[in-house]
């Protein structure tokens, strides 16, 4: 059975769904005004490889990633590029798709936009008000009433009195406790803004994301994802907020993602230490760099270095080599190592372990090959199939191994013809030529690969 480690009451639980057979899972998804950094792929894989598991297991998923396109950020990054905050959202927008396509992410099922659900979140937050939850201000703004909600707290373990001793932001005016927090803001000259009943504006982050999980998948629901940073404000104001609007449970588990350190601090934006993703697909292939973000357990710390980069491209390449000349089509899944890799995931999504298993299967399949064993077709299949699972060895061997970066290129047709060059030099027994292909080829990065079925090369 799947055990989920459950963020709200701090250990591993039996995963079951409200609706037989069914997930919905909900995972913040990014404030679109920059490129995408690293860290962000690393919570976006470690949710496609849940998705991906809980469809492997045979659950129908609907898997919603929201779009936060009207935001402090977004406005500012307009302002300084003096265009439409429009603009500069379809642009990231766009650059995000590339940057997860890259990564192997599969689209989501539901992709809401805040500026497309002003009417939800205009209604949730006059649930609130009507239910004396959330008050107005004196200038346009509406507050949540944190001091209301009783629970508040329960998800980041913190209670409201220390956290109202420790609160050092100056309080406006017109809030009621230091600890309440904006639902809509009034408009701001040049700013965009939508109508309401408060005047016009524009909500606050929290309350969006209450709004779209809410239309996309109901009051309640099985899952809700993001990186281990969101736990506190956004996920425990998500909480109050939809709770006391809906007046049920908001979400069964709560799932976070760990994240990627450099020199032991964590990546971000605000610190300057971070890597975009297109920044490292110019340097390592894209199949890599997912590798390499589930290689460590999702809620661990990942270590962002080259070396390690480096290490899951070879590591990779090991499982491409292996698969390279079978025939994964013509096999079967073999029905140990299926219950071994379920055992790996049912722990909690233990992808380490699950592609610990991965090299198995890969040194039973050099084994069967080396003796042309007939298990060589559903070992091949086996390890296609589970790597699949993980949203891994989707490319043939050939096309993996001969590929490089994103970014760079190699001129195939002259690496082919000078192969064709070295083999007329092997046959005259033109040594000497032959060597020096190989090593010209060799510097360039290039290895070339004699067998009984003629020569291979591959990016080294």
């Amino acid at each position: 059975m799947l055990h989920v480690y459950n963020n709200l009451t701090r250990q591993k639980e039996a995963f079951k769904p409200i609706t037989e057979g069914k997930v919905g899972m909900y995972v913040c998804g990014i404030t679109i005004y920059d490129y995408c950094h690293v860290g962000h792929g690393r919570t976006y894989v470690a949710f496609d490889i849940i998705a991906r598991y809980f469809e492997y297991l045979g659950y129908k998923v609907t898997y919603v990633r929201n779009v936060t396109d009207i935001d402090d950020k977004i406005i500012h990054r307009a302002n300084e590029n003096e265009e439409p905050f429009e603009a500069v959202t379809e642009r990231y927008e766009r650059l995000m798709h590339e940057d997860f396509d890259a990564l192997g992410l599969r689209q989501p099922d539901l992709e809401p936009h805040a500026t497309q659900s002003m009417p939800e979140i205009i209604d949730i937050i006059q649930t609130l008000i009507d239910k004396g939850f959330a008050y107005e201000g004196q200038h346009g703004d509406v507050y949540y009433s944190v001091s209301k909600f009783d629970s508040y707290g329960k998800l980041s373990k913190q209670h409201v009195e220390d956290l109202r001793s420790g609160e050092r932001v100056e309080v406006a005016e017109d809030k009621k406790d230091p600890l309440d927090f904006v639902l809509w803001k009034p408009a701001k000259p040049n700013e965009p803004s939508w109508d309401s009943p408060w005047g016009k504006g524009r909500p606050g982050w929290h309350i969006e994301c209450s709004a779209m999980s809410k239309q996309c998948l109901g009051d309640q629901f099985d899952i809700h994802g993001g990186g281990s940073d969101l736990q506190f404000p956004h996920h425990e104001n998500e909480i109050a907020q939809s709770e006391a609007a809906n007046g049920c449970q908001f979400v069964n588990y709560w799932m976070h993602s760990g994240m990627v350190q450099v020199d032991e601090e964590k990546m971000s934006k605000s610190l300057g230490n971070f890597f975009t993703i297109r920044e490292v697909l110019k340097v390592f292939r894209a199949e890599s760099v997912r590798f390499f973000l589930m290689s460590s357990h999702y809620r661990s710390q990942l270590n962002y270095t080259e070396e390690n980069l480096k290490a899951a491209d070879a590591s990779l390449e090991r499982l491409y080599l292996a698969l390279r000349d079978t025939s994964p089509e013509k096999g079967s899944l073999i029905a140990s190592y299926d219950e071994k890799f379920r055992v790996a995931m049912d722990d909690d999504f233990n992808t380490p372990e699950a592609m610990a298993l991965l090299f198995e299967v890969a040194r039973e399949l050099n084994r069967a090959k080396k003796e042309q064993d007939d298990s060589v077709h559903d070992f091949a299949a086996t390890l296609k199939i589970l790597g699949n699972a993980l949203g891994l060895l989707d490319q043939s061997p050939v096309e993996f191994l001969q590929s490089s970066s994103s970014s760079s290129s190699v001129d195939v047709e002259r690496i082919e013809s000078l192969i064709e060059e070295r083999n007329q030099a092997r046959k005259d027994k033109n040594f000497a030529r032959s060597d020096e292909i190989r090593d010209l080829l060799l510097s360039e990065g290039i290895v070339l690969e004699d067998s009984r079925d003629g020569t291979t090369w591959r990016q080294e």
